[in-house]
């Protein structure tokens, strides 16, 4: 794992590097998340701001940079509030392969499980590297969307995939 990396919960005061660091990512992959570079560049930084307030999102930083991202909400809802979702995870192409990515799925586990009883996630099919962290970390793949998204003119399929703790207790 990466020693050098500081592992801690996003704030308001951090809304310019999440908004530089989510543009990037829109930008550099825009294939691989729901939103577009175009959507969100218009967006100002107060709501970057408030959308950090309002979610839980963990950030990677190395040597004071930001340089990785993930969320976590908790579904909406009495019959869906046992639920939680991983979103928005991104590590700049320089701090992969480095366990950048372990930390922030660990952080983001460590505080969903004092809170729901499954996380679910959504992840484009044939991107292998986040397939396979999220498969060593637990999660099982529960179903495969054909034609989830559409970027430009190409369809990408999306594997569903769940992490449930209680089934994750009893493996242990």
């Amino acid at each position: 794992m990466s020693a050098d990396t500081t592992i801690r919960r996003l704030g308001a005061d951090d809304a310019a590097s999440f908004k530089a660091l989510r543009l990037e990512a829109l930008k550099a992959t825009p294939e691989l998340f729901g939103s577009t570079f175009e959507l969100e560049d218009k967006l100002d930084l107060a709501w970057f701001a408030d959308r950090l307030e309002d979610a839980h999102v963990i950030g990677a930083f190395r040597d004071g940079e930001l340089v990785g991202i993930v969320g976590f909400s908790i579904q909406q809802g009495p019959k869906k509030a046992h639920k939680g979702r991983l979103w928005g995870m991104y590590v700049r192409p320089d701090s992969r392969n480095l366990g950048v990515g372990r930390l922030l799925v660990d952080a983001l586990l460590a505080v969903a499980r004092e809170r729901v009883e499954l996380v679910q996630l959504t992840v484009v099919s044939d991107n292998r590297p986040a397939r396979r962290l999220y498969e060593t970390v637990g999660f099982l793949e529960f179903g495969l969307e054909p034609k989830a998204s559409k970027y430009g003119d190409r369809y990408y399929d999306e594997a569903h995939m769940a992490l449930d703790f209680s089934r994750a207790a009893d493996v242990r």
